[in-house]
């Protein structure tokens, strides 16, 4: 739901709008939760990015990085790329609230299926350059 006058980092309890679940993936200084929205009890996914809190750090991912990020997400629209819903910060985190995208990674996808058809294939490289395309005319 973005809008022009979303505020970029909502300065309020992630736990008062959204019931955070079962953890979907994690990286190096991120982890993403399923959570769903009290008010509606639509589903999301949390991403909650450790801030890096010094200059000589290197745990932690740096606020300026963050936001840009954040300021990416909230210019783009497209069906191949997730959508932000909203923004938390506290002392410790930025938490992302995404767009659900349920299936798992493509990555992990064409693992366990060993080999795809041509028509299969086309539809990913399809989806996946129509992103890139709309990302570069931006």
């Amino acid at each position: 739901m973005r809008t022009p006058g979303m505020a970029v980092f909502k300065h309020q309890n992630v736990e008062d709008f959204y019931e955070t679940q079962e953890e979907l993936g994690s990286g190096q200084f991120a982890v993403v939760k399923r959570c769903k929205e009290k008010s509606t009890g639509t589903a999301f996914a949390a991403k909650f990015i450790k801030k890096r809190h010094s200059l000589i750090s290197r745990r932690g991912v740096k606020r300026e990085e963050i936001e840009r990020e954040v300021k990416i997400l909230q210019q783009i629209q497209h069906p191949n790329i997730v959508e932000l819903h909203d923004v938390f910060e506290n002392r410790t985190d930025v938490v992302l609230i995404l767009e659900l995208v349920s299936g798992g990674e493509l990555f992990d996808f064409l693992a366990r299926k060993e080999s795809l058809c041509e028509e299969e294939a086309t539809q990913f490289i399809k989806q996946i350059l129509n992103g890139v395309q709309y990302l570069h005319s931006k």
